[in-house]
């Protein structure tokens, strides 16, 4: 019992400093994103967008999945860490050169020569975060989440400076670039200066055979989940312009924020969790469907929301010149609904050791996305941001199921555990819908407009997810108890010394 208490702690107190990194970091980016937005044309955020997909492939090869290896493994050697240290470095500079490589050519495909330098200064993060994977991935296994949550924050902050002073010179796309490399070296330093670990002059193939059955298939994943999600980008950046682009990435951030920022600290904490509890099927479907629906709790109203308020929303938040996003964020909402409903699935599956089915699902996953993204473009961006929805409607369930078989339970449980806060999701939509509706009749200006929405909307969610959806209020308790149980394991520790 004093084991499952320690594990519940710990995961409380990892998910508190992510909540905490989250806040700060959303607050940056979300500064940063609406003075970027008010100081860069379309055009601007289209450039950095053709460059930006390759941001995403820092996550996929500056380790090789070897993190998330040391993280699931029982037990690990000093052989281990060296390994992957190594190995992850060796990625990371042979990344960096192959990405200045290709620069020259991504800028003819683009038909941009801006392109190019973008490219050679991006490339750079894959190097400098390679110096850190290793490092972050054992304060992580010991869920040491403080002292990586701080640093990061410290990262987000410095890149945010960066971005803002180099638009303010007139730096144009640059200024995202530069956002981007200086948080991540940042961030490396800093965590690389609070690990304890040193890795020493070790490297064993055995260790790298060993960590490579496992996180082969997680960097099969990864790779076909970066190319999906970037096929998009390069498809509208290569035939339609760097202007729409701007606006569907635009779009696609903004659908991406409940998802990616409230549903990826869960993940990163609940992942050494389930690895710890990777032989006790049952107590990680508990977990699953507890976890879930507060991620759904949150996500899925604010996705709904999203869609009624979003003519109001963009230009209050963006401006006036953003108003082509609209209606690619209301569609691309769906989409950022159901992932965010299958936000452990890869988690629970790695835990599992069941590696291989996530790369054969990532497959079939990837094939349907990039063939959607092909049709749609027949219709410009609005057509890639419905095929999108058309094409995560049918396979993103197909993920549930999976993760619901690996644990040996009935895939109905989680659809059974979200009803009362879909139902009640539909209904504040409904409401504030109703709402907005006759105050544009009124002729009520977008702002009180947007805010009085936002407030009903809380207003009416709130009570009707109390009523539907009660088990939320045991996870309510269960979170309260446990910051009691922390206070006062404080106080007494305060009053003995």
């Amino acid at each position: 019992m004093s084991g499952s208490t320690s594990l519940r702690g710990q995961v409380f107190r990892g998910l508190a400093w992510k909540v905490l990194s989250q806040i700060v970091g959303q607050g940056s980016r979300l500064v940063v994103a609406v003075v970027l937005a008010r100081m860069l044309a379309p055009r601007d955020f289209g450039l950095a967008a053709m460059v930006l997909v390759f941001s995403s492939l820092v996550m996929v090869f500056s380790d090789l999945a070897l993190g998330a290896a040391l993280v699931q493994r029982k037990k690990l050697t000093e052989q281990d860490r060296a390994t992957a240290f190594w190995t992850s470095v060796c990625a990371g500079v042979t990344f960096t050169l192959l990405g200045m490589a290709v620069a020259a050519p991504l800028a003819s495909f683009y038909g941009e020569s801006t392109v190019r330098g973008l490219v050679m200064a991006l490339s750079t993060t894959f190097l400098i975060a390679s110096m850190a994977t290793t490092h972050e991935a054992l304060l992580v296994r010991e869920m040491q989440f403080r002292a990586v949550e701080l640093r990061k924050m410290f990262g987000l902050l410095a890149g945010a400076a960066a971005g803002v002073v180099t638009a303010a010179q007139g730096g144009g796309a640059w200024a995202i670039i530069a956002q981007q490399v200086v948080t991540a070296l940042v961030t490396t330093i800093l965590i690389v200066q609070c690990s304890p670990w040193r890795p020493s002059l070790h490297f064993s193939r055995r260790s790298l055979r060993d960590l490579g059955s496992f996180s082969g298939f997680v960097m099969g994943h990864r790779l076909l989940y970066y190319l999906h999600r970037n096929a998009d980008n390069l498809l509208i950046g290569r035939f339609v312009g760097a202007a729409a682009l701007g606006v569907y990435a635009l779009a696609y951030n903004v659908m991406l924020i409940p998802f990616s920022r409230i549903a990826g600290p869960v993940q990163q904490v609940m992942f050494p969790a389930f690895s710890r509890l990777q032989d006790q099927p049952e107590r990680i479907a508990d977990l699953w469907i507890r976890a879930t629906r507060i991620v759904g709790a949150i996500s899925v109203p604010a996705l709904c929301g999203l869609v009624v308020v979003a003519p109001d929303f963009v230009p209050v938040v963006f401006g006036d010149r953003w108003k082509e996003a609209v209606p690619l964020i209301q569609t691309l909402a769906w989409v950022g609904l159901l992932q965010s409903l299958q936000t452990l699935n890869t988690e629970i599956l790695q835990a599992r050791d069941r590696t291989s089915t996530i790369f054969r699902f990532s497959v079939t996953f990837f094939i349907a996305h990039v063939t959607s993204f092909v049709i749609g473009l027949h219709w410009g961006v609005e057509g890639v941001a419905a095929a999108y929805a058309i094409s995560s409607t049918l396979v993103e369930p197909v993920f549930t199921w999976l993760t619901a078989r690996s644990l040996g339970i009935s895939v109905w449980r989680l659809p059974q555990a979200l009803a009362g806060i879909v139902l009640s999701s539909v209904l504040m939509g409904g409401v504030v819908y109703v709402l907005r509706s006759g105050l544009v009749d009124a002729g009520v200006g977008q702002l009180p407009r947007f805010l009085l929405c936002a407030t009903v909307g809380v207003v009416v969610y709130l009570p009707l997810c109390a009523l539907l959806q009660p088990e939320l209020r045991g996870e309510a308790r269960w979170l309260r108890s446990l910051v009691e149980r922390r206070r006062g394991r404080a106080l007494t520790a305060e009053a003995t010394a």
